[in-house]
């Protein structure tokens, strides 16, 4: 750790400092939000009808098919709902839970909406219904129309679901030639009981002679499984295919590097381990879900125990044959080796090490391993299992080839923002996961920098929303002596090696949320090449033969966030992991590099501008010193506290129930004696989702997250605390209805319609002393989420744990707002150690 500054002070770890206030926020309407087009009604709806008509021989025949294979999971048939070109489909409205209408999945292509729906035997005549009410313009007894319109008119087509319509994922990876086998990843329906779905599913495989694997992974409404076979094979039981929601394609996983060595003396690391102070036995440990580490390393002895290996596929063994999670382990441990033995001083290090071997090397990892979903889940048991009252981070820089979810959640990254809920726990032991963001490794990318960062997106799992996602950025520009080569990334900007979510949908989290160092690129005139210099220096996966080698990327970003991580657990041993989480990121800090390259030069930024700069950089660096320390000028609030968003009313069903107001200790005579100093105010709000993935949405009753949290502040035009909870109570009513957030508090870096991305938000507010000193309250209120919308799963009276940051900065000295703070309330001191 750096030298700490004189004037070093602990957070202000509040306690009891919320209120929980009634909190109503109006449900929106469900189905779509675009315009329904006014269509001829008698022959709309004669097309429709014929085509419901057309549907009976067919759901009579999968019927039949379904009864003589005994399947359990329901009789019934799928069928596709198509669009209006350029009308958002009314896909809410196909559903219907009374009936056992189950909407499965949704997907748009080209300027059209697909719905797949199923319906059980006997059903379609609830459809029809709909159609003959539709033509008769039936009206209710007071009058108002009770035809459908708003549903029908967005209606192009009713047909029986085809193999091709319950494909989710990007068409291009469906293959041409459909006698290819390949790998599925099929996502199942609960429906009852979940086994006997999936029971019913490998019995159709089976006859279609596929192969399935058999690792689960289970969500509260879809169960995810492999299977192996070609669309030929897959398409004999289509007809019998009403225990599938949605198809996609297994991932393979990423390329892993190895790193250029350099020849090094052992008296290197003979004369540092002098120097290392080591932790004790209950220290936190970095858990490493990776291809394993060689604790045989003379640097790594020390902290990693043999019983703290592990591995997921005991043939594979737990050591580290493919130079790559050894290297993690060794800067998770020292950070980059240069500085370590550049320095003569006490090194102590306050966290320990494990390894779960995740994948046995690069590329290897064909059949069954291609689940990670599955693989992760079983990787965080080993360990979890071995010393289960352990504080721990779990790292993991494994990820997918490609990037083609687009921050759309995959069984992967579902599994990780389950873990890290512990939705299996009911929420009492949350974890703390780092994942690396992905990588570019084409060269010719590099050469393309910077364009190149906005063009490759997020590796999956990455898009997890509940993880913190590491993104690289470039510390040096050393080509060591070489000429003709020229750093492509300048000192302090993004690392050629980083992706980006630039052109994620807005719905999805603002990823990545922080930058380490992740090393550089050089070119010439004949293109990018990697050099040693621009790496950091790291312990090798072979000791006997060299101890030190290089790294880089988002995987070396990676495990520095993750060591970031375990000091701040040291160092507060009770927080949360949601806490530590948003530690982390409320201590970055853009450089001036990525300001430079994102922010416009020469005027202000307005909130688009933040939003590019964040998708691309986070919120930029983190700094362990502003994580751990307060100041007199500079002081931080923690606050973990715990709402219960939502409430089953009898008559009214599931309602928004509590918002929490908190009061804060606020310096207000300290503030108002500063008068037009300029101040920073910085909110973090960080919490943990239970996922519920599907592809049937981002913004409608069958949401992704279980809930979703707001935070606001206060304003000086809030006459009352009374006022201040009206207006939020507005303002959560017009985000749901889908009109513009109130925008009169301009002096924030995101405002109130960009920050609420994700689980974790966090967002900037500049201006004076003054103003500052009548913003004493803070709320935190919930939005719309399944555990209210999906009544049936029951989990609208669980509670939302929460973590909040707040810290004020000023470059003015001479008044102490700390201790101003200080004197209200009690100060938790860190155990500190020096790193």
């Amino acid at each position: 750790m750096p030298d700490q500054p004189a004037d070093k002070r602990p957070h202000l770890v509040l306690q009891d400092t919320s209120k929980a206030v009634g909190f109503t926020a109006h449900s929106a309407g469900g189905g779509g939000s675009g315009v329904v087009p006014d269509l001829p009604r008698q022959q709309h709806g004669q097309v429709l009808r014929a085509q419901i008509d057309a549907l009976k021989p067919v759901s009579t025949e999968a019927v039949r098919a379904q009864a003589q294979q005994g399947l359990e999971s329901g009789l019934g048939v799928q069928i596709q709902f198509a669009s209006q070109p350029d009308v958002e489909l009314a896909f809410e409205s196909l559903a219907n839970e009374t009936q056992k209408i189950e909407l499965l999945s949704v997907r748009r292509e080209g300027d059209c909406t697909y719905a797949n729906v199923f319906v059980p035997d006997g059903k379609l005549a609830h459809f029809e219904k709909y159609v003959t009410e539709y033509l008769e313009e039936k009206k209710d007894k007071n009058g108002n129309a009770r035809d459908h319109r708003a549903l029908l008119n967005t209606i192009a087509s009713i047909r029986a679901a085809e193999l091709r319509a319950l494909w989710t994922d990007d068409p291009a990876l469906l293959p041409d030639d459909v006698a290819v086998p390949f790998w599925w990843e099929v996502w199942l329906p609960v429906r009852g009981q979940r086994q006997a779905v999936v029971e019913d599913f490998k019995t159709l495989a089976k006859l279609a002679e596929c192969v399935v694997s058999d690792k689960q992974v289970d969500f509260p409404e879809r169960t995810v499984l492999l299977m192996y076979g070609s669309q030929q094979q897959f398409s004999r039981s289509v007809m019998t295919l009403n225990c599938v929601a949605e198809l996609r394609c297994a991932k393979e996983t990423a390329e892993f590097f190895d790193g250029m060595t350099v020849s090094e003396q052992q008296e290197w690391a003979d004369e540092l381990l002098q120097r290392v102070q080591l932790p004790e036995g209950n220290a936190p440990r970095i858990c490493f879900l990776d291809t394993g580490v060689n604790r045989g390393h003379p640097l790594l002895v020390p902290l990693m125990d043999a019983a703290d290996l592990h591995t997921v596929e005991p043939t594979w063994g737990v050591d580290d044959t493919v130079n790559h999670g050894t290297g993690l382990a060794g800067l998770a441990a020292y950070g980059d080796l240069t500085d370590a033995l550049a320095s003569t001083g006490l090194i102590e290090i306050a966290h320990r090490l494990e390894s779960v071997k995740l994948v046995p090397l690069d590329g290897g990892n064909n059949g069954d391993a291609r689940h990670h979903a599955y693989l992760f889940t079983e990787g965080v048991a080993r360990p979890e299992v071995a010393a289960p009252d352990r504080a721990r981070v779990f790292t993991s820089a494994v990820s997918a080839s490609d990037y083609r979810d687009r921050g759309r959640p995959s069984s992967w990254s579902s599994a990780v923002d389950k873990l890290a809920a512990d939705t299996d726990g009911a929420g009492q032991y949350p974890r703390l996961f780092v994942l690396s963001a992905g990588n570019i490794r084409d060269p010719n990318a590099w050469a393309a920098y910077p364009a190149s960062l906005s063009t490759n997106l997020v590796h999956d799992p990455g898009q997890a929303w509940n993880a913190i996602t590491v993104g690289a950025f470039a510390h040096t520009t050393d080509t060591d002596g070489h000429a003709s080569l020229k750093a492509i990334a300048a000192e302090g900007g993004p690392s050629p090696f980083t992706t980006t979510s630039r052109t994620w949908d807005g719905a999805w989290p603002l990823k990545p949320e922080v930058m380490f160092d992740g090393g550089n690129a050089a070119k010439d005139d004949f293109g990018a090449v990697g050099m040693a210099s621009l790496n950091l220096l790291t312990t090798h996966n072979e000791p006997v033969d060299r101890l030190f080698t290089t790294t880089n990327a988002t995987s070396a970003a990676s495990a520095l966030c993750a060591r970031m991580a375990a000091q701040i657990m040291a160092a507060y041993p009770g927080l949360r992991p949601e806490t530590v989480r948003a530690l982390i990121v409320h201590s970055a800090e853009w450089t001036e590099a990525m300001r430079a390259m994102y922010l416009p030069n020469g005027q202000a930024p307005n909130k688009n501008d933040y939003v590019h700069l964040i998708r691309h950089c986070g919120w930029g660096v983190p700094d362990l010193e502003r994580a751990l320390w307060s100041a007199g000028n500079s002081l931080t609030l923690v606050v973990e506290d715990v709402v219960h968003p939502y409430a089953k009313v009898k008559g009214k069903g599931v309602i928004t129930r509590d918002m929490n107001l908190h009061a804060l200790p606020w310096p207000r005579e300290e503030l108002e004696a500063l008068q037009n100093a300029q101040v920073e105010l910085r909110v973090t709000l960080s919490y943990f989702v239970e996922p519920n993935p599907s592809a049937r949405g981002t913004t409608s009753k069958f949401y992704y997250p279980s809930h979703r949290l707001r935070f606001d502040v206060q304003r000086p035009l809030d006459s009352s605390t009374d006022d201040f909870v009206a207006r939020i109570n507005a303002a959560a009513q017009r985000e749901e209805e889908g009109d513009p957030v109130n925008p009169k508090d301009p002096n924030w870096y995101l405002g109130e319609r960009q920050r609420h991305r994700g689980s974790l938000h966090q967002d900037v507010w500049t201006g004076t002393a003054a103003e500052l000193a009548s913003r004493g309250f803070i709320a935190v209120y919930p939005s719309a989420g399944w555990w209210r919308t999906r009544q049936a799963l029951e989990r609208y009276d669980l509670p939302a744990r929460y973590s909040l940051i707040v810290s004020i900065r000023t470059q003015e000295t001479e008044v102490d707002l700390y201790n101003a703070i200080a004197q209200k309330i009690p100060v938790a001191q860190p155990i500190i150690v020096e790193a």
